[in-house]
């Protein structure tokens, strides 16, 4: 049995360096994604315990050339857990994410239930690392398509300072989840072999179209995910001061979301001044060169953790403008791999 050394803000270090994992949601999208990155980065996993619904309990899923059967999520299920990954929506971080702590955990959440918690640290591990020092016992994860903006705006907000921006995002269909993905398919399957069109996920057909719709409407006439790209900006890089305005549009990919985001800074900075800056930074790949078509897109950057980052050029309507063309895997860098690289520093 291992025997603990010390205690990190929650997190038991063992002295034989491994660490329990849990992970709630396993069987979808995000937590698939979570399975396969622990492994791919070498974390140093002891014991792995994967949790889901009635209808996924039983499965089994790979890990390290072997197959781990999912467990039904419970009451007390987290005793000896050390860190707990959640990806299972909203209503399930309300009610385990507590009780996971209460066991001993440290829960990284990926849902939006504690991201505007003044007390829940949010994070992205190249933006606000500090952070997560924070935490008293969860930490939350960011919206995917924040993470991936802030990102690319933290070095260009410390070089410039910015104080306004314009985003729209076109979001692939698996920000939704399996299901989401599947009609897509069903949907491209049905219209090609001249059939009718099934529409359950979405409220219009998905495939070949565009729905400005992602998540509900406010009574400000934003959806819930336009001001989560507000107000956790904000919060991530503590600055209330920034003026953001945000379209999130569902586009009829796979996995990917792309941004077109505009930015206005106090200080003058040239397209080639940020793409210098861009290159220099943790986490982004400048790829821009659009003369000889290059420039990121969804297709090529799936299942690559680093946010990419093209179309930089300044905006002419305005002295102080840039815009930005950028592009990430929402699985990975949106959701899973921002989580184990949390996870990483709690034990760093």
């Amino acid at each position: 049995m291992d025997v603990y050394d010390k205690k990190l803000k929650g997190v038991e270090v063992r002295k034989k360096g491994k660490y329990n994992i849990a992970i709630v949601g396993a069987t979808g999208a995000v937590g698939n994604e979570m399975i396969e990155v622990l492994e791919e980065r070498g974390f140093p996993v002891g014991d792995l315990r994967l949790f889901a619904s009635e209808r996924s309990a039983g499965e089994t899923l790979p890990y390290k050339e072997e197959e781990f059967e999912v467990d039904l999520l419970g009451e007390k299920v987290f005793q000896g857990i050390d860190i707990a990954l959640f990806s299972a929506g909203e209503k399930i971080s309300l009610e385990f994410a507590p009780k996971a702590v209460q066991a001993g955990a440290v829960v990284i959440d990926n849902s939006s239930a504690f991201r505007m918690d003044p007390q829940v640290p949010l994070v992205v591990p190249e933006v606000n690392p500090g952070a997560v020092k924070r935490h008293q016992g969860i930490i939350a994860n960011p919206n995917c398509s924040t993470i991936q903006m802030v990102v690319a705006l933290k070095p260009l907000h410390d070089a410039a300072r910015i104080r306004r921006v314009v985003v729209t995002t076109f979001q692939s269909v698996s920000g939704k989840g399996r299901e989401a993905m599947d009609e897509l398919f069903d949907q491209t399957k049905a219209i090609l072999g001249f059939q009718d069109v099934t529409v359950g996920v979405f409220p219009y057909q998905i495939a070949f179209n565009c729905l400005p719709h992602i998540d509900l409407f406010l009574e400000n006439g934003y959806t819930k995910e336009e001001m989560k790209m507000v107000h956790e900006t904000r919060k991530i890089l503590e600055d209330d001061s920034i003026r953001i305005t945000a379209t999130t549009v569902r586009v009829p990919v796979y996995i990917g979301h792309s941004e077109s985001v505009n930015i206005e800074t106090e200080k003058k900075i040239s397209a080639n001044e940020a793409r210098a800056i861009l290159s220099a930074a943790p986490g982004v790949i400048v790829y821009d060169d659009p003369v000889r078509n290059i420039y990121p897109v969804p297709l090529n950057v799936a299942g690559k953790d680093e946010v990419f980052v093209g179309r930089i050029r300044e905006d002419e309507s305005i002295p102080n403008g840039l815009n930005l063309w950028v592009v990430a895997d929402n699985l990975r860098k949106g959701a899973a791999t921002n989580a184990i690289q949390i996870a990483e520093m709690l034990i760093s």
